[in-house]
């Protein structure tokens, strides 16, 4: 069957189509992050406590990795339109990283104040990556944008991590 010129897709129905292929592969990690931090949070309560402490901050990994892949795309697609479901993406991501990393350090027994500490931290980190991402496109290229929303967000994940790591290791260490 021959295809006549008006059937053809336009630029705009493949941005949309381009837009749905996002949506879709977004919405898969965040379900998949999800369903292991449910599983995580099950197999807590079968007492699979160094099972459980390994894949927790290995989940808050990937969740810190999908993070940083979200304000990425946060970055590019800004440019193109303020889309309110990459916020919410990036939201329900963020969410599941603080959970998890918040379910690692209060199994670990962390006292009160070094556990709001860590979330002061992460919020932090949270607030820089999706400020860069959000304001700094106004007055930058997309490109330096971009490029500026990588690199604080890899420096952003691997200082909260080098801290949280001499920090778990000298609270174990005076416990």
């Amino acid at each position: 069957m021959l295809l006549r010129e008006e059937d053809s897709i336009s630029p705009i129905n493949k941005s949309v189509i381009y837009y749905d292929y996002l949506f879709i592969f977004i919405c898969l990690c965040i379900f998949k992050c999800l369903f292991i931090s449910i599983y995580l949070s099950i197999s807590d309560h079968i007492y699979l406590f160094f099972s459980y402490v390994y894949a927790s901050i290995y989940m808050f990994l990937i969740s810190i990795y999908l993070s940083i892949y979200l304000s990425i795309y946060l970055s590019i697609f800004s440019q193109l339109s303020l889309n309110l479901f990459i916020y919410v993406c990036i939201c329900l991501s963020l969410f599941s990283s603080i959970y998890l990393s918040m379910s690692v350090y209060s199994y670990l027994s962390i006292p009160v104040y070094s556990y709001l500490s860590i979330y002061l931290s992460i919020y932090l980190s949270i607030y820089l990556s999706i400020y860069l991402s959000i304001y700094l496109y106004v007055c930058l290229p997309i490109y330096l944008s971009i490029y500026l929303s990588i690199y604080l967000s890899i420096y952003l994940s691997v200082c909260l991590s080098i801290y949280l790591s001499i920090y778990l290791s000298f609270s174990l260490l005076f416990r």
